[in-house]
């Protein structure tokens, strides 16, 4: 099972690690870090070095409480590092937003893959990504940032996730998205219970497609050791990232590359076995 990205071809039979590039004032571990264009270029291109398959680039914070940027915002911060990525890589880059006019301006200037946290709810979405024919992730997410983590409930969280992320991937496909990648959404709207419990079960949402987790240095693994500071989460970022590679994860959406390939590696070794 392959990811075609443009003019990369990526092997979906073993997991696949995605760096996070966030360009942003304002995201919850790593906000303001890589605000210049230099910086940013300079960390994605140690995150290939350290094993990262896929750079994903968001200009827009999605942590719970975030407020929304300007379209115009949102371009200034991402356009200028897309644009030198493309020219420096030799992995995918994915765009990580919500905005169909970010999305299709950063798809124009070369990026191979369109990661929304919106699940493709807006029908331009869609559209752009027909247009660019990419691969995109449908994310579920309870809400907006703002308040997904206001007392989220579910009936059942693995039931309704999965029935929302089979609704859109369906939409999708109908529209024309030929490649679809899903995330459960780990932490957009969920308390920690139901995060763990969307763990455990990423094999049901295999039934969909391809499956993404992003489970790096999230609040949930802050609550459960107890660690407030966000970028000082591996430990517990490990242990989940190694969950996730033994219940059938594809794509794990981290910060920490270089760890995370080493403790996936042995995780994998283990699946396989």
């Amino acid at each position: 099972m392959n990811l075609v990205c443009k003019n990369y071809v990526l092997d979906l039979n073993k997991p696949l690690v995605m760096g996070v590039l966030n360009v942003t004032p304002d995201s919850f571990s790593d906000g303001g870090l890589f605000l210049d264009v230099t910086a940013a270029v300079r960390h994605a291109e140690q995150m290939v070095k350290d094993g990262a398959d896929i750079i994903d680039v968001g200009g827009e914070s999605t942590r719970p409480g975030a407020v929304s940027v300007s379209v115009d915002e949102e371009l200034r911060r991402v356009v200028p590092v897309v644009t030198e990525l493309v020219k420096r890589l030799r992995v995918p880059i994915s765009i990580d937003t919500m905005k169909p006019e970010v999305a299709d301006a950063c798809l124009k200037l070369g990026a191979h893959m369109l990661n929304d946290v919106t699940g493709l709810r807006d029908e331009r979405m869609v559209s752009v990504a027909v247009r660019h024919d990419v691969p995109v992730v449908i994310m579920h997410m309870l809400g907006e940032p703002r308040t997904m983590q206001v007392k989220p409930e579910y009936n059942d969280v693995v039931r309704d996730v999965f029935e929302y992320l089979k609704k859109q991937t369906e939409n999708a496909r109908a529209a024309g998205v030929k490649q679809i990648i899903v995330d459960p959404g780990v932490g957009f709207g969920k308390t920690v219970e139901h995060n763990l419990l969307l763990i455990k079960h990423i094999v049901e949402f295999k039934k969909l497609g391809p499956v993404m987790m992003g489970v790096s240095r999230k609040s949930f693994i802050g609550k459960l050791t107890g660690v407030e500071d966000a970028s000082d989460r591996l430990s517990g970022t490990l242990a989940a990232v190694t969950a996730c590679v033994l219940n059938g994860a594809n794509i794990l959406r981290v910060h920490d590359v270089k760890e995370c390939v080493r403790a996936i590696r042995v995780a994998e070794a283990l699946r396989r076995i």
